[in-house]
């Protein structure tokens, strides 16, 4: 797993100390014979809130396929190793309890997947096809001027 350190949203703290410089003039009217220049409504691609929803839900994706994979089994090793008489002990005729515990373990697996691969295509997947659709447009917008 990889850890993301960029903050969630973007911090500039004030200055301390006035700066040495005078502040910036006041924005002048255009002229009357130039169109006012267009801004954007919108943040660059980079610093979208888009991309923070897409990394948390894919990070939200990967906690639950691996805790419910990696939580069964840390569950059946602390059976193993706390109790066991219960894993001793027999379930049906002569199939032990740990060994239909350790049977288990690959259905479980499978659910991890299933559980996977249903966040990704509800979840993750539409808000990466969005911001994939934005940044087309946005580049297409960028190479038309």
């Amino acid at each position: 797993m990889t850890y993301d350190p960029s903050p969630s949203y973007p911090h500039h703290p004030p200055p301390a100390y006035p700066p040495p410089y005078p502040p910036p003039s006041p924005p002048q009217a255009p002229a009357p014979h130039q169109a006012p220049h267009r801004t954007r409504r919108r943040d660059a691609l980079g610093h979208h809130r888009d991309l923070r929803v897409l990394r948390s839900a894919y990070r939200w994706q990967r906690r639950t396929a691996t805790l419910t994979a990696l939580g069964y089994f840390t569950l059946f090793l602390l059976l193993s190793a706390c109790a066991p008489g219960f894993m001793t002990g027999t379930v049906t005729d002569g199939l032990p309890t740990g060994l239909l515990l350790a049977l288990v373990q690959l259905p479980v697996t499978w659910l991890a997947i299933a559980l996977y691969e249903r966040t990704a295509r509800r979840r993750v997947d539409p808000l990466a096809d969005r911001i994939r659709k934005e940044a087309e447009l946005d580049a297409r917008r960028g190479a038309g001027r």
